[in-house]
């Protein structure tokens, strides 16, 4: 047995198997390193965080999560489903300004709710003139939290189950009708079952930016773990139980993905083929269209206008004394990283969805699926299973050049621009990864294999081939990573390189130090970067379907 291993391995080892597994280790090393520091005990500090505010933690993020997944629920699935079966006014506009929101990060969001409804914010000023006064809104708490954090974060669900809505619902409905079926028993008895798994996906994914918040939960004052772990590094200067409070954040974080996965089974939702029916859209009684609207316009109030309007205000007051040379070489700087990022992201995606195709063994096939890790880990996690080996790392270099020649070299690695970008493409690579992988699946694996049977190896064959068929996965992967590593907040606070800062950071240092209105710049900046690939997302839903419906 032992022989036919060794056997195999020299057989199908390759090149390709050698670069697959670098990438393995390169992208799961932050987690390797949080692994092994486990066994090295916690920190001094970790009896006193268990007896005292872990369970505060613990009980907080479950809220956040409880509370999160029943508002983005109840706002996207509505949504999508409002806009994709009843004829209702501007129609075409409601579509994709309910994308929006993802274009504002959850903790600018959070920052304008405690302006608009502080003491004498813009709420209490516009009541004032209507002639009402003494009316007090207290938003910065736990339950503020999750209405902000689900405002801005309900689109994943929408742009989930409307693609399902539009893909497939067609036939459902009909063949629903034909048996005899209302409205809403064909909805919660057809429609959203077959939609589950394209939800829930949806919903992951805003469970997991509501466990990586950290702008918006530590402004509030609600303590989650990934504030604990900002304050026990930071504050308490306890790396070792910082790593135990991220191990905890982990086992919920893979706890979520496990646990709809088994509670998923192996039930199969999707139809075999697409719908070639379209989904037909009802016209509703004039009152009724109304409050459907109403109700529609809701969460884009909420998630997009609200905060856009308060932001144009502030920055109108605020502009003269934010708007400096400092500030534009800021910007200049966030520019240059998110376009660096989102430019090695795309090609780290394209090798590690084509080297494991490359090499033959067949338990590194599959390797690839590593690339969505990242994603599912928060930012505060990711930058501290980057920072430990790296400054392990420059202490061996800081001693190597001492006992070589002498000279004290000090910190070369950690805190360079290299270790930002590191860490940028483990968070992001799922990003890329996903519409790269869907471009490829569509172009299929005829074309390549032609292309070597005529003697081209794998490199020619990729960029003579695949290459020129993948560049609309390609651009939509560069868009996206550039747009979230743009606000991506908590990781970078940790690795921020020195005499470098991004507009992220300087809207949470102002508002940190209660110069909320001053924030407001940097931010319309980052959500005015955000606004394009969103339109682009909106437009990919709809050259997919191929819809032609008229706006009413």
């Amino acid at each position: 047995m032992k022989l036919n291993i060794i056997t195999y391995f020299k057989r199908d080892f390759n090149k390709w198997s050698i670069y697959t597994l670098a990438i393995v280790l390169f992208i799961a090393l932050p987690i390797i390193t949080i692994f092994f520091k486990l066994f090295s005990g916690p920190g001094e500090t970790w009896d006193h965080i268990v007896e005292n505010v872990l369970l505060e933690y613990s009980l907080n993020s479950l809220w956040l999560i409880i509370g999160c997944t029943l508002l983005t629920l109840l706002f996207g699935v509505f949504s999508a489903w409002a806009v994709s079966r009843y004829q209702l006014p501007f129609q075409r506009l409601l579509e994709w300004m309910l994308i929006l929101p993802l274009a504002i990060p959850s903790y600018i969001t959070a920052y304008t709710y405690a302006g608009f409804f502080d003491y004498g914010g813009t709420l209490e000023l516009l009541l004032r003139v209507i002639g009402i006064t003494g009316v007090k809104f207290n938003i910065t708490n736990l339950l503020g939290l999750i209405v902000v954090l689900s405002a801005s974060l309900f689109p994943y669900v929408y742009v989930s189950a409307r693609t399902v809505f539009l893909y497939q619902s067609g036939r459902l409905i009909e063949a629903s009708k034909i048996l005899g079926a209302g409205e809403r028993s064909t909805f919660f008895k057809i429609v959203l079952p077959i939609a589950r798994p394209a939800i829930i996906g949806g919903l992951i994914l805003v469970l997991m930016e509501v466990l990586n918040d950290y702008g918006a939960a530590k402004y509030y004052g609600v303590s989650t773990f990934t504030t604990g772990i900002f304050r026990t590094w930071f504050a308490l200067e306890e790396p070792s139980t910082a790593i135990y409070l991220s191990a905890i954040l982990l086992i919920i974080v893979f706890a979520i993905i496990v646990l709809e996965r088994w509670q998923r089974g192996a039930k199969s939702y999707a139809l075999t083929t697409k719908s070639d029916i379209k989904l037909p859209k009802i016209k509703l009684p004039r009152n009724i269209k109304t409050g459907v609207f109403l109700l529609v316009c809701i969460p884009v109030f909420m998630g997009f206008i609200l905060p856009v309007l308060q932001l144009i205000y502030w920055s109108i007051l605020t502009f003269n004394s934010v708007a400096s040379l400092s500030f534009f070489t800021i910007a200049l700087q966030s520019l240059g990283i998110s376009l660096l990022t989102a430019l090695l992201t795309v090609i780290m995606a394209v090798l590690i969805l084509y080297f494991p195709k490359w090499n033959r063994i067949k338990g590194l096939k599959k390797s690839s699926r590593i690339a969505i890790l990242g994603y599912a880990i928060p930012g505060a996690v990711i930058a501290i299973g980057v920072m430990i080996p790296t400054l392990l790392l420059d202490k061996w270099l800081i001693k190597v050049f001492k006992q070589l020649a002498d000279l004290n070299i000090g910190l070369i690695i950690n805190g360079s621009i290299f270790v930002l970008l590191y860490a940028y493409i483990i968070r992001f690579l799922a990003v890329a990864y996903n519409p790269i992988e869907a471009s490829q699946l569509k172009i299929g694996a005829s074309l390549s294999e032609a292309s070597k049977l005529l003697g081209k190896g794998n490199i020619k064959s990729f960029f003579k081939v695949d290459f020129p068929l993948l560049k609309s996965g390609l651009f939509s992967a560069f868009v996206l990573v550039f747009v979230d590593t743009m606000k991506e907040l908590p990781l970078t606070l940790i690795l921020k390189t020195y005499n470098v800062n991004t507009l992220a950071v300087k809207a949470y240092e102002y508002a940190s130090d209660e110069l909320i209105m001053e924030a407001a710049l940097p931010s319309l900046c980052i959500i005015v970067t955000g606004v394009l690939p969103v339109i682009l997302l909106n437009r990919l839903i709809l050259n997919d379907k191929g819809e032609n419906d008229k706006a009413i």
